[in-house]
């Protein structure tokens, strides 16, 4: 948790990048898909980039000191997608949407895995589950009615990708609040003997 603590800085990074990117959304809705598809290929991948700084910072002298394996296949899994967004740029609205999906949702279970092995060690750990939460629900819902038109499927995109890094950003400043906490007590207390 220590580790962690010390390395917030990789959440609000991504939770940052992902409210930019949901106000770009909103604010130009009239975006073509190729536009979009670049949009979203560069925000999956710097989302997977974030996502394995943030595991690969918590590797230790001893190795991973938590099982990071969730955070892992959630940066290999936003890579991947949006390397094929970039290899695909005239990829079908549908076949976009669907891409999308799948990789919310899977997104979404690596995170609430991630929540249940913190939560014994972080305060707010539901944060990261709710997170989780909602890119399942995200998911499923473009996946349900892949039909909506491409300005629908913007502005729910934009809306999702704020609220997404909303709560990373909630996150990340608990965690600095937790580092902060732990420092000050490692400072206070008397030197070994």
């Amino acid at each position: 948790m220590l580790v962690l603590a010390r390395n917030w800085w990789a959440l609000p990074l991504r939770g940052l990048f992902a409210v930019c990117f949901g106000v770009a959304a909103l604010a130009w809705p009239g975006l073509t898909l190729a536009v979009l598809v670049v949009l979203y290929g560069a925000y999956a991948l710097a989302d997977g980039l974030f996502a394995l700084i943030a595991s690969f910072s918590a590797f230790g002298e001893k190795g991973w000191e938590e099982p990071w394996w969730a955070l892992i296949l959630e940066g290999i899994a936003g890579i991947s997608v949006g390397v094929l967004a970039f290899a695909w740029p005239g990829i079908t609205a549908l076949a976009l949407v669907y891409l999308i999906a799948a990789w919310s949702v899977a997104t979404g279970v690596f995170e609430i895995v991630a929540a249940m092995q913190l939560r014994s060690e972080l305060p707010g750990e539901w944060v990261l589950g709710l997170c989780g939460l909602l890119s399942i629900l995200f998911g499923a819902t473009l996946a349900i009615a892949p039909e909506s038109g491409a300005l629908a499927l913007v502005w729910l995109i934009g809306a999702y990708a704020i609220l997404f890094g909303s709560l990373l950003l909630t996150l990340a400043f608990r965690l600095r609040s937790q580092a902060r906490q732990v420092t000050a007590a490692i400072e206070s207390s008397p030197p070994p003997v």
